[in-house]
């Protein structure tokens, strides 16, 4: 189904192609019923909540698709997180991860050449669409953090600079549960275990062992021994002048919203805001910045404007300024409104799976 169709109506037919049901058994195969689309909820195209809501609207018994469900409600739940633990998502959040032998990338990982081929295959797709299907992920991190002892956060930034999908709580809390620094156990997987779910039938590499290896030291495989640090900038487009009506409102847009309903019937200036602050902190792939171009295409009227978000205010007067919440905007100012949350659930949970019990008392059974 790759690669990712932009236009408004192909998003909305992607989300009418789920199979909701097929999803919930093959979900971890690489070949399973995946939906394809955590980059438009990812770019806040759509939202978690609609694609419940389509789902649901085609009468499904909610127990046969609560797999479905579930996985869709971790995003939610990794943004509450975010919004509660703030910056702390950027450090180990629960246990210290140990042993550390660095805090670069393992070399062969970023070249695709780890001598796995399913691992090997997923980089260079990765490299070519700006996807990676989320079961290779966890491979990937294992093989980081857990394999080659890399600190959880140079990889974690090194995939969300190649993700379309990027969004840095889902993939730094992520990287962090399989490094067992959100967890209380890190996660590994062995080559039969990658065979079975990727369809390959490889021997002989250096996750050709058993799980109690994994337990009993483990010494840094020779492929995974060097390591590079890598310098990920964003390649923003050139500024181009904004035509201000000062006196309608101000829609701001961002990485994380790319909302096209969002209050469409209103009249106002709509404004897509990249800030080199937030990509300095939080870079991206030029892949990911043209994808992000292309689907701001469906906002009616939408500009771009390159800077930050005092500049664009100063500097074109606006006065009644709107945004959607999240956890990057807290420097803006005007009216935030909020997003599209799935369930009524807010706050910190440390578990997913006390936030999830708590959502599933909103379903209707």
């Amino acid at each position: 189904m790759l690669p990712f169709p932009v236009s408004f109506d192909e998003i909305l037919n992607r989300v009418d192609l789920v199979d909701p049901v097929a999803y919930g058994s093959s979900r971890n195969y690489i070949d399973g019923a995946v939906s394809y689309l955590s980059p438009y909820i990812s770019r806040g195209v759509i939202s978690t909540k609609f694609v419940m809501s389509k789902i649901l609207e085609r009468g499904h018994h909610t127990y046969k698709v609560e797999k479905f469900i579930q996985e869709l409600a971790w995003r939610d739940y990794w943004q509450q997180v975010w919004i509660a633990k703030g910056n702390e998502i950027n450090t180990d959040l629960k246990h210290q991860q140990t042993p550390i032998a660095n805090w670069s990338i393992p070399k062969s990982i970023v070249e695709a050449t780890t001598g796995i081929i399913a691992i090997d295959n997923s980089i260079q797709q990765l490299y070519e669409t700006g996807y990676m299907h989320n079961h290779l992920r966890m491979y990937v991190a294992s093989i980081a953090c857990n394999v080659a002892q890399s600190h959880w956060k140079a990889p974690a930034q090194w995939l969300y600079y190649h993700l379309l999908d990027g969004d840095w709580a889902s993939n730094a809390l992520s990287w962090q549960w399989v490094a067992g620094a959100n967890s209380n156990k890190k996660y590994y997987a062995n080559q039969e275990n990658i065979n079975t779910y990727c369809r390959t039938n490889q021997k002989n590499t250096f996750l050709d062992v058993s799980y109690e290896t994994f337990n009993t030291s483990m010494e840094i495989p020779g492929r995974l021994k060097e390591t590079e640090s890598l310098n990920l900038k964003t390649e923003l487009p050139e500024m181009e002048p904004l035509s201000i009506d000062e006196n309608l409102p101000a829609y701001i847009y961002n990485f994380y919203n790319l909302d096209s309903e969002w209050k469409k019937d209103t009249s106002a200036n709509r404004v897509l805001l990249l800030e080199p602050s937030h990509f300095k902190n939080y870079p991206v792939s030029k892949k990911s910045i043209d994808f992000v171009l292309a689907t701001s295409k469906n906002i009616k009227n939408i500009q771009i404007y390159v800077g930050e978000f005092k500049e664009l205010v100063a500097s074109h007067n606006l006065k009644d300024i709107h945004f959607k919440e999240h956890p990057l905007n807290a420097h803006y100012k005007g009216t935030e409104e909020p997003r599209d949350w799935m369930f009524k659930v807010e706050g910190y949970f440390p578990s997913f799976f006390g936030f999830w019990k708590k959502c599933k008392k909103q379903l209707k059974y």
